[in-house]
């Protein structure tokens, strides 16, 4: 009977697989797209300042923009997740051109990342869309890893999502690109892999080595890129024109963003064009605040007073309109009677809101009875 030690030198060792020679750049795919087709115009300073809630200190040409998309191999920032596609798209000369680089295989990832490093390096605006989230903290993680140093400086970087969402949530609820491209522009993607199947479909290729299963990612990833074009584009002339917006809805978040950024007569301007909506009512409440922000305690009381005329006030009107009659106008008396109104008003409607403000107001009614002698 043969022994343990007899069977294991019987053995012959497994047939080795020929050695994959080491890797000496990354698969490349490139489109020069006429720049009339992307459509690409100089963004002002003031725009971008209204946009980014930042001053970038001076206009940007469609020459210094990078627009930057990535295709992982998950959806978490952790040191296992590689970004296997970068897809880029840039001005040159008289093109637009999409510029695509892949790994073929994990030994070709640092000529991917040095390829947008040097990307990085050379334009002073960066565009992505949810890349100050997940693209550029997992990008920079990979630089590490790879013994790669970050650029000296990083270009301004405008996150469209973040931008959209102040334009487009009210409207939408759910800001994704695909649902940008179907509800802003009415285009879909006939076809489309979706980007939850993207790892997988990588995940694919790497056992069964068929460059066919890239096809439909490098689609989806080069629309990506074209599309983050077309909405800079877009939000930017809406920042610029705010009241060309097809829905009252993104006129008002619009007044919104320009209210923030401190420009009240801007703000206004949006408000008043909604004032016939079904946001109306909001529009109205939202000038009345950008006049008393603006020091004119008058004009935000008339608007103020027309909601109370019209049957249309809300607790917090009550509160504001009584606060600016006490403190800005010096107007006591009437102070209280909107603060005994609005008390009124707050016991008949039994909604939560209601019922916060009526201790608020309670206590403004008693103090302004002292301050009118106990009337």
């Amino acid at each position: 009977m043969s022994s343990l030690s007899d069977k294991l030198r019987a053995m012959k060792p497994l047939p080795q697989k020929p050695a994959r020679p080491a890797a000496s750049s990354c698969m490349k795919v490139e489109e020069a797209l006429p720049l009339a087709e992307v459509a690409l115009s100089s963004i002002s300073r003031d725009t971008l300042t209204m946009m980014l809630g930042i001053d970038p200190k001076q206009s940007i040409a469609p020459r210094d923009l990078l627009f930057l998309d990535t295709e992982t191999t998950g959806l978490s920032r952790g040191v296992g997740t590689l970004a296997f596609l970068c897809g880029t798209g840039y001005v040159q000369g008289d093109h637009f051109v999409v510029d695509q680089r892949l790994m073929r295989d994990y030994d070709e990832e640092p000529f991917v990342l040095q390829h947008v490093h040097d990307l990085l390096a050379s334009f002073p605006v960066l565009v992505t869309f949810n890349g100050a989230a997940f693209d550029m903290p997992l990008l920079l993680n990979r630089f590490v890893m790879n013994r790669i140093k970050p650029p000296q400086s990083m270009p301004l970087h405008i996150d469209l999502l973040h931008v959209a969402r102040r334009v487009y949530k009210l409207r939408l609820q759910r800001c994704s690109l695909s649902r940008l491209e179907s509800e802003v522009f009415g285009t879909t993607r006939d076809n489309d892999l979706p980007g939850a199947m993207v790892p997988e479909r990588f995940f694919r290729f790497l056992q069964t080595r068929e460059e066919a299963l890239l096809t439909d990612i490098l689609v989806h990833n080069r629309q990506d890129v074209l599309s983050m074009a077309r909405l800079l584009m877009e939000l930017a002339t809406l920042h610029e024109q705010p009241l060309i917006a097809q829905h009252h809805e993104e006129i008002y978040s619009l007044g919104r963003v320009f209210e923030k950024r401190g420009e009240g007569g801007r703000a206004r301007q949006c408000y008043r064009a909604v004032h016939n909506s079904h946001l109306g009512d909001l529009a109205a409440i939202r000038m009345a605040e950008t006049y008393r922000r603006d020091k004119n305690p008058v004009r935000a009381a008339a608007v103020y007073e027309r909601l109370l005329a019209a049957g249309r006030a809300t607790p917090q009107v009550y509160i504001a309109l009584s606060r600016l009659y006490e403190f800005r106008l010096k107007q006591p008396k009437r102070a209280l009677e909107i603060a005994h109104k609005g008390m009124l008003y707050c016991i008949e409607c039994p909604a939560e809101e209601s019922r916060r403000a009526l201790a608020d107001l309670k206590h403004r009614y008693a103090r302004l009875l002292r301050k009118n002698g106990g009337m």
